[in-house]
């Protein structure tokens, strides 16, 4: 598998978390679709665009389990969490509810935006070692009458977990809760049937661990949403459509969440037409089966290097995928980071939860247990 990626053989790559690695074929995808561009930039923008985006926009949402009408490209899922928290229209004394294990960036997205409003943020702490039956109600149990939205990872970023947003995403919606899902690490990693998953928001990464293109991310709305959801970028999408011809309705699209979301101005959206080919890929390498193997493979090693450090795992084994955390007796995370960078060729990075250290372990494809040694060897050796 290491032979269809780019990867520099120089190192032990465990970091596929973080920005992904896309195989030989996919890179290959995109480079034509640039090309394409290229040679006539005006017919492939201005005529071309809206229909190649819709396809590759259909394959994406079978993939996923959802209905292409819903789903829209974004450049990765923070923007995905902007579009929705600029849109949702938060009042003074409205609350916005997380989980304490959020990504960073998100968490400042959705505390300017309250902050903006005169709204409140409020962090659930969840606690570890992470118990899954308890995580629901621990959620439905911080909610009140001015809680207006419930944003949860699908899998966390920082410790690895895989929450249950199913359960969640009904209580909330019994309660009248709005509920987004931030699934950067979801997609090419778990299972997805996004309809039957019954976020009203749901965003995640192509990028990451379904191997597409750096920059290729989605957004999925619920279609009595469409009405409110605004782009960041103000562009042709608001005017086309209206009545008045403005030569830029080729591209723009034909729906309302099209037309405002999908053209914010000149771009590169070859990554976005490249990700049916990371699809095709991944179906090419009986992926379920990579995945099995690389989760194994991953907990293993969680609980090699429990063993070492007297430090227990977090959570059960079902509580993660393809990312673990290991983890260490360390208070500087990014010196350790750098050790393992600097001194053994290790990508891979340690992460800071609630006063604990982690190494975030990525398994992909390309990975095998001779990698995994190299890293048990540097921690033993740190």
């Amino acid at each position: 598998m290491r032979s269809h990626f780019l990867l520099d053989p120089g190192i032990t790559f465990l970091n596929h978390g973080s920005f992904g690695a896309c195989p030989r074929p996919v890179f290959e995808a995109l480079q034509h679709w640039q090309r394409e561009m290229e040679r006539n930039p005006v017919d492939f923008l201005g005529r071309r665009s809206a229909g190649l985006l819709a396809q590759a926009r259909a394959a994406l949402a079978s993939h996923l389990g959802a209905q292409a009408a819903h789903l829209i490209f974004v450049p990765n899922a923070t923007t995905g969490v902007n579009v929705v928290a600029r849109s949702l229209a938060l009042a003074p004394g409205d609350e916005v509810l997380a989980t304490n294990h959020e990504y960073g960036a998100c968490l400042a997205t959705w505390q300017r935006e309250c902050d903006r409003a005169g709204a409140r943020l409020t962090l659930v702490d969840i606690p570890l070692p992470f118990e899954r039956e308890a995580f629901v109600p621990r959620l439905m149990a911080c909610v009140g009458p001015r809680t207006r939205l419930i944003f949860a990872s699908h899998l966390a970023s920082t410790t690895a977990l895989v929450f249950p947003v199913q359960a969640l995403c009904a209580q909330a919606r019994e309660r009248g809760v709005l509920t987004l899902i931030d699934g950067a690490h979801a997609p090419g990693q778990l299972p997805l049937s996004i309809d039957a998953l019954g976020a009203d928001f749901y965003t995640g990464n192509a990028h990451k661990w379904l191997c597409a293109p750096k920059g290729s991310a989605f957004l999925h709305a619920r279609p009595e949403h469409h009405p409110h959801l605004h782009a960041t970028v103000t562009s042709w999408g608001y005017v086309a459509g209206t009545g008045g011809h403005t030569g830029f309705d080729a591209y723009t699209g034909s729906t309302l969440l099209e037309r405002r979301l999908q053209w914010q101005g000149t771009r590169d959206f070859a990554a976005w037409l490249a990700v049916p080919a990371a699809i095709d890929f991944q179906r090419q390498h009986d992926w379920p089966s990579v995945q099995a193997r690389c989760h194994a493979m991953a907990v293993a090693l969680m609980h090699r290097v429990a063993q070492r450090t007297g430090l227990p795992p977090i959570a059960a084994d079902a509580d993660f995928a393809q990312m673990v955390p290991l983890a260490v007796p360390h208070d500087d995370a990014e010196a350790l980071r750098a050790r393992l960078s600097d001194e053994h060729r290790i990508e891979v990075p340690v992460t800071r939860h609630d006063g604990r250290s982690f190494v975030r372990v990525s398994v992909q494809g390309y990975n095998d247990e001779a990698d995994l040694t190299r890293l048990e060897a540097a921690l033993d050796a740190l």
